[in-house]
């Protein structure tokens, strides 16, 4: 076991797959909204939803929030995806129904569903508590070949219902807000799993790099745990919101001598940036023995790091996913303790394309949340 790392549940054995791939008898149809290809934009859709199984949680979503990788998902960005192709991993809703071997969740339930629904349970990963690094391949909450479910594509949160195994199920405390915790199962674990292995606790000196979805989060979490904050920005008008989340320090980072003064004062670095950017500066902030966490995925190459900058003060270059389903849980727990949730803006279904075009602008506070209440009525026949 990695140290740093709560112990996880015991998972079951795989479940046999049904050859049919049918939806069973007592499924449901949930209104939706989607994409239909590259150029579609988001646009009303009914997706259908299994009857629960033995194992399964039926959820009626209230919130979920809009990650930037869905926008890259639904406009092919990364890839070409199976469409119709329903986004959002960031789900929060009530339990309506459970399987007959669930006995951890109850009708009513808050709960919340993450970027996971399933993973091979089998491999040294996920019986380490680590199913987001599953050796052979992770289910995604959607636009993934579900394999317990005849490799029927799963489809996401902008939707009214969704099926989930329990194991994959998170409880959400009555303490958060449901709509500012949707961002938590995303953002949230993001920042919270490398503060959390690096064991980041009071007197540490943590810096961000970045400040949009993902910065803010690290800001609020490691305050949280009682490290001292540095922000790191090319912006001087973020400054004063730097300050606001509870930034101690704020560095302007395109200014040389700013940057000189911060040398040898950071313990870790989470970086969220998502663009090409020289890390080598960055470096030089760190102590003997600091790390650089990469959480932000550049499409384009990033320059290159130089390895002295590693050598000179044994200083580690890591990157770093989501979380497992034990340390999301142990992450929401922190939150609700703590008072921590995310900088939200709700948004309606028929604002959603508009919301990603402020996404893709850098046009928001730090995260759009779908209420889903404001989605249309289910149509007589599936679209996916």
């Amino acid at each position: 076991m990695t140290p740093g790392r709560p112990v996880p549940p015991p998972l079951a054995k795989p479940i046999t797959v049904e050859e049919s791939g049918a939806a069973p008898v007592g499924g449901a149809l949930a209104a939706a909204y989607g994409a239909t290809s590259p150029e579609s934009g988001l646009v009303p859709l009914t997706v259908a939803r299994r009857a629960p199984k033995d194992d399964d949680v039926e959820i009626a979503i209230e919130f979920c929030g809009l990650c930037h990788s869905d926008v890259h998902a639904t406009r092919a960005e990364w890839r070409v995806p199976h469409y119709p192709l329903v986004p959002g991993h960031e789900i929060v809703g009530r339990v309506t129904r459970v399987g007959s071997a669930v006995a951890d969740f109850a009708p009513g339930d808050r709960v919340g569903v993450g970027c996971l629904v399933d993973s091979c349970r089998e491999c040294e990963s996920c019986l380490e508590g680590l199913e987001q690094y599953c050796e052979r391949g992770n289910v995604g909450t959607y636009g993934a070949k579900d394999p317990r479910n005849g490799d029927a594509v799963t489809q996401g949160g902008y939707s009214t219902l969704v099926v989930v195994d329990r194991r994959f199920v998170l409880r959400i405390p009555e303490a958060l807000d449901p709509a500012a915790a949707a961002p938590l199962l995303c953002a949230g674990i993001t920042t919270y799993s490398p503060l959390r292995y690096f064991e980041v606790e009071e007197g540490d000196s943590v810096g961000v790099v970045g400040l949009g979805g993902l910065g803010h989060m690290a800001v609020k979490i490691a305050k949280a745990m009682g490290a001292e904050v540095t922000v790191f920005t090319t912006s001087e008008s973020k400054f004063e919101a730097a300050r606001e989340l509870g930034a101690d320090r704020v560095v302007l980072s395109k200014d040389p001598e700013a940057m000189e003064a911060a040398d040898r004062s950071i313990d870790v670095i989470i970086d969220t940036v998502a663009a090409p950017h020289d890390l080598n500066p960055y470096f030089r902030t760190l102590r003997l023995e600091g790390a650089l966490f990469q959480l932000g995925l550049p499409a384009e190459d990033m320059p290159p790091v130089s390895p002295g900058q590693l050598i000179r003060r044994r200083l580690a270059y890591a990157g770093s996913l989501i979380g497992g389903i034990a340390e999301t849980q142990e992450m929401l727990d922190f939150c609700a303790e703590h008072g921590v949730a995310s900088d939200i803006e709700i948004v309606e279904a028929t604002g959603l394309n508009q919301a990603y075009d402020r996404m893709v602008a850098g046009d928001v506070k730090y995260r759009f949340v779908l209420d889903t209440s404001t989605l249309q009525e289910p149509s007589e026949r599936a679209d996916a």
